[in-house]
């Protein structure tokens, strides 16, 4: 079971952190990502990292301002969030895959073989 931690409401500008860990299971043996849903919006990926930490993808929107890592030693994933947005207000969900993806078209929720629980991340403007 994957458990996603670290959401919280801050202001507009300012940086969070996500956490995901597993419980059960080492995320090490997957591909991780986290996804996003916005109120009245559908899950939309926003980042993931290959298995062997030698790829990340991002969603164009926080290329410029999020860095998805893990480590593997402590069995965690990350999602290091800078300069956030209003737009960025959403729940945050870490996923898992077996197989790595290498286009950001392919990573749609139907493609995660495990979810976790989400985070709120509420941002004021």
């Amino acid at each position: 079971q994957l458990q996603a931690s670290g959401g919280g409401l801050v202001q507009t500008g300012e940086s969070l952190r996500l956490s995901c860990t597993a419980s059960g299971r080492h995320v090490t043996t997957y591909n991780m990502a986290w996804f996003r849903q916005a109120p009245g919006k559908e899950r939309e990926f926003v980042a993931a990292i290959r298995q062997s930490m030698s790829k990340t993808l991002y969603l164009e929107s926080v290329k410029d301002r999020f860095t998805i890592s893990r480590d593997n030693a402590k069995n965690m994933v990350y999602l290091q969030m800078n300069n956030l947005k209003f737009e960025d207000t959403a729940v945050y969900y870490c996923a898992a895959r077996n197989n790595w993806l290498v286009g950001v078209s392919t990573w749609s929720s139907s493609a995660v073989d495990y979810w976790g629980q989400g985070t709120l991340v509420t941002v004021s403007s």
